[in-house]
């Protein structure tokens, strides 16, 4: 039986390769709307949302008001006038039709399925999250998906949290396990609800020398490692082996 018998997991720069996404759809945009998308327009945007998403997870922003302001930032960043509620809808429509992975990603999913229940955990625009997870053939492992926009709270909110585990019927927090690429929402989101964490660390950055996460991995399959007991590991491969266990134990 499996170390941990249930994971939260994160999407964007977890399971899914937000940047690449999240380039492609930027660009469509900026060409849609007669805009410069050069290298230094990018960073400028790449700021502006990352502030911004920043402020979301302290609680002094709406998700709402987020997605538009952004564009807002950057037409008066470029000195531009236009639409930024259209580019934002015409930048998320374009955002979903992305289902980048990272490495690995999907084999790993299919094999984590087989030994723990599976949920995402996500700050993502619903249906954005919902068809690229749909299309990237994420969704059919998924015992759960848990999207703040739905939820009415963020990461790192520890009510995130409980709502997922409510709704999963996970009772044993000591076998629940949250992995994510950041350390403000994933990993201080899961240290909010008392839960062990995982970080996702794909660039192999420098760990927090306090407060840090209960395990770091840079490939799915160190994660195995963490999961899955020694003769799970032995398994990996193999198929109709899925998890046997009460989730409440």
């Amino acid at each position: 039986m499996a170390y941990y018998h249930c994971l939260l997991l994160d999407v964007d720069g977890t399971m899914m390769d937000f940047a690449a996404a999240e380039h492609k759809a930027f660009h469509e945009t900026m060409s849609e709307f007669g805009l410069p998308a050069t290298d230094e327009v990018e960073h400028t945007y790449h700021t502006i949302n990352k502030g911004l998403w920043a402020a979301l997870e302290k609680g002094q922003i709406k998700r709402e008001k987020l997605v538009v302001r952004r564009f807002e930032e950057l037409l008066a960043a470029l000195g531009a006038t236009g639409d930024a509620a259209r580019m934002n809808a015409f930048y998320l429509d374009r955002l979903s039709e992305h289902p980048d992975l990272m490495p690995g990603t999907l084999e790993a999913v299919k094999e984590l399925s087989e030994v723990a229940t599976l949920a995402v955990v996500t700050n993502g625009v619903e249906h954005v999250q919902e068809k690229r997870l749909k299309e990237s053939g994420l969704g059919e492992y998924m015992d759960g998906m848990f999207i703040s926009e739905c939820i009415g709270v963020e990461k790192p909110n520890r009510r995130f949290f409980e709502t997922a585990l409510r709704s999963l019927g996970i009772e044993n927090r000591d076998k629940v396990l949250v992995v994510g690429d950041s350390l403000t929402a994933d990993v201080k989101g899961g240290q909010n609800a008392g839960l062990d964490t995982c970080w996702f660390n794909w660039e192999g950055k420098e760990a927090p020398a306090e407060n840090g996460p209960t395990h770091t991995v840079r490939s799915w399959e160190e994660l195995y490692a963490i999961v899955m007991e020694p003769d799970e590991l032995e398994n990996v491969g193999q198929t109709r082996r899925k998890h046997q266990f009460e989730q409440g134990g």
